[in-house]
């Protein structure tokens, strides 16, 4: 695994009128690490996520990808220097076939990477390739907009909570596809409630609180943080 961070975040800032969403983040990931991202509903997750993607525009901070800053760019631009996101409700292309919504994220991607059958074999798809992606139900979404995501081809992917509302059979796939992609050299940032599932993953976590880093370090020392705690469960505990 590569010392040089792939993704370098620094004091970055997010406000919605006077509401601070982060507040000051600051975070690096290598190439083929996974380092899990968590704190309670609302503590600024998700509007990492889409700032780092490029969906909302950081108001202060810094977002590097190798040696560029991407902080201002598109979505479109960001993906295609080799950023890519899935979403934590998953949003296919309802009236195309699953193979055609990969063919999309194929068709418009700028570095080599996996075919879309391949894609589709990966995620466990192949076998509804010619299905309506607006049929499928929630969990073969999710692998659907798994798969979308990788036949880009990232360098770094950010996972939105992929393994909520899922099964232990489909929770144990998606663990091992996500180690696998990270076995390649693809930086994962996961964001997840999930403890049992996200421990699969990683033992790296940076938790956040009301926008703001509260911990950076390992899951055990995380559990055993008090301020970490205090947060998760209240005071007294």
């Amino acid at each position: 695994m590569s010392c040089e961070p792939i993704l370098r975040v620094r004091d970055l800032v997010k406000r919605f009128g006077g509401f601070r969403a982060l507040d000051g983040v600051d975070l690096d990931l290598n190439p083929g690490e996974v380092v899990g991202l968590v704190g309670p509903n609302g503590s600024g997750k998700t509007t990492l996520i889409n700032v780092v993607s490029g969906i909302y525009r950081a108001d202060a901070g810094s977002i590097r990808l190798g040696e560029r800053e991407i902080g201002k760019l598109p979505p479109h631009r960001v993906a295609a220097l080799g950023l890519n996101r899935t979403f934590q409700v998953p949003k296919p292309f309802r009236s195309l076939t699953v193979r055609q919504n990969l063919e999309v994220a194929w068709r418009h991607r700028r570095r080599p990477g996996p075919g879309v059958r391949e894609a589709l074999e990966f995620v466990d798809l192949a076998s509804l390739a010619e299905r309506e992606a607006g049929t499928l139900n929630t969990a073969q979404q999710k692998l659907l907009d798994l798969g979308r995501a990788l036949v880009a081809a990232p360098q770094v992917l950010l996972v939105d909570e992929l393994g909520a509302g899922l099964g232990p059979s489909e929770l144990e796939l998606v663990a091992d596809r996500l180690r696998r992609v990270a076995e390649a050299g693809t930086a994962l940032l996961v964001v997840e409630h999930l403890m049992g599932f996200l421990g699969r993953l990683t033992r790296r976590v940076v938790v956040l609180n009301a926008g703001a880093q509260i911990f950076a370090g390992d899951l055990a020392a995380a559990a055993a943080d008090r301020q970490v705690v205090e947060v998760f469960l209240g005071e007294g505990h």
